[in-house]
């Protein structure tokens, strides 16, 4: 991979004719790892529109049994709770 004429870290230019064989190497594992961070985020993308397929069609698996299914039966109200009395002895 070739390195750039140029790089810019924190807003300074750098030329790489005239940087240091160490960090020379650092360019290169940055551009290595930018490279991989764009492939990540492209497989995230995928991931991320397939599940929303999924979710889609089970939706719509779900919507047609949705209509023929019975209601569910309310909650019958309970009474309140008695208080324990205290018991001494």
């Amino acid at each position: 991979m070739p390195l750039p004429e140029y790089v810019t870290i924190n807003g300074t230019r750098y030329a790489t004719a005239n940087l240091t064989e160490p960090a020379r190497a650092q360019v290169l594992n940055v551009q290595v790892a930018e490279e991989e961070i764009a492939r990540l985020q492209q497989r995230l993308a995928l991931a991320q529109t397939a599940r929303n397929a999924y979710v889609s069609g089970l939706l719509s698996a779900i919507k047609p049994a949705e209509s023929d299914s019975v209601s569910p039966a309310t909650k019958k109200e309970r009474a309140p709770r008695k208080l324990k009395k205290d018991v001494k002895a």
